[in-house]
């Protein structure tokens, strides 16, 4: 079985060539800053901008996290103002894609004093020098500015009431700067399906390494989201740096899963041991973090902006849904292989559809 030693050498394979693409975008402003390169919408669009304005992108990664390296990848903390005007002057930057931010549900909630000032006030500095300045800032918030509806639904327009701490100091952020540049666009993302830097963080990479080490991961059956592919998103943040639309767009998945789905659909295409997945309700879950319910967002006002629907269904193809609880023990038809999770999990870096993997005549029953 595959493990995270794999994840380096597809990480050329899965950023792709810029050419390619699920609806026509301009050019955004450039120079163009990417912030928050640590996690996975950020590693991903930066490679993608990267790749594709050589010299023209920069991203900016927090100072202790040494790990991390790379050409016009800079050390700066993002609450760091002094840093960032210095960096500023040097490059001269219209654009900046802001995905900073604290996601990690429980530190945040046991340290609230690092996820308010990774959160809101890293905004705060990097707003303060996007102002006096011809910028457009494009800023990623997330899907858990809600606490969860049995059917899910959300528009922009409902109300916000976050159970994490995470999703408190989201909205603080939001509220920000929609008083404060509200010429600037905030796209609330759900779970971005890409590789990470390090192998281990995000949806996938997470489930997939405890799986490929042997060691069991328990999710709630009862937590949905609205996961994107990466490569739609990247092509989501290049129109929204490229155009001038403003405000506050749900930029989710048309196809909502639970976190023990996501699971299952892990487990069965990389070809890992069934038995070593659990699900369970957010009942049984332990006071710290708080979960949330079905939080999955209508992105209709982004497609109506867009002129298209910019996000494939993930995954994209339906083969591979779960139509019960014990879908990911049924190991009929193709062979799951990690090679068939990166390219099928991983995949749509360009915006174009993975290869078809799933078994054969649709969906398991």
């Amino acid at each position: 079985m595959l493990g995270n030693r794999r994840l380096p050498a597809i990480i050329p394979t899965m950023i792709g060539s810029p050419r390619e693409s699920v609806f026509p975008a301009a050019d955004p402003p450039l120079p163009l800053l990417v912030t928050g390169v640590a996690g996975v919408a950020g590693f991903n669009t930066w490679h993608y901008f990267r790749r594709r304005y050589p010299g023209q992108v920069a991203g900016i990664r927090q100072r202790d996290n040494e790990r991390l390296t790379g050409e016009g990848l800079v050390a700066c903390d993002v609450e760091d103002r002094t840093g960032l005007e210095r960096l500023f002057d040097a490059w001269g930057f219209r654009s900046v894609l802001n995905c900073a931010g604290n996601c990690a549900l429980r530190a945040c909630e046991l340290d609230t004093r690092l996820a308010w000032r990774t959160n809101v006030e890293g905004l705060i500095a990097l707003g303060s020098v996007v102002a006096c300045r011809d910028v457009r800032l494009v800023h990623t918030s997330v899907d858990l500015v809600y606490a969860g509806r049995p059917a899910g639904d959300y528009r922009e327009e409902d109300p916000t009431d976050p159970v994490t701490v995470y999703g408190k100091t989201m909205v603080a952020a939001e509220t920000m700067l929609t008083d404060w540049l509200p010429a600037s666009c905030i796209l609330r993302i759900s779970l971005p399906m890409g590789v990470s830097f390090n192998g281990h963080a995000g949806a996938i990479d997470w489930i997939q390494s405890r799986f490929a080490k042997g060691r069991p991961a328990t999710l709630y059956v009862d937590e949905v989201r609205t996961p994107t592919y990466v490569g739609c998103l990247n092509r989501v943040f290049q129109a929204a740096l490229a155009g001038s639309f403003h405000g506050i767009f749900h930029a989710g998945g048309p196809r909502a899963l639970s976190l023990f789905e996501i699971a299952q659909i892990v487990s069965r295409v990389g070809g890992y041991d069934p038995r070593l997945l659990r699900g369970c309700p957010r009942s049984e879950a332990g006071p710290i973090p708080p979960r949330a319910g079905n939080v999955a967002m209508n992105s209709r006002r982004l497609a109506e902006a867009l002129g298209t629907e910019p996000f494939l269904p993930w995954p994209a193809d339906p083969a591979w849904l779960p139509n019960r609880p014990d879908w990911h023990f049924d190991r009929a038809g193709t062979p799951g292989s990690f090679e068939l999770l990166a390219a099928t999990l991983y995949g749509t870096q360009q915006g174009q559809l993975p290869p078809t993997g799933g078994p054969p005549h649709g969906r398991v029953s």
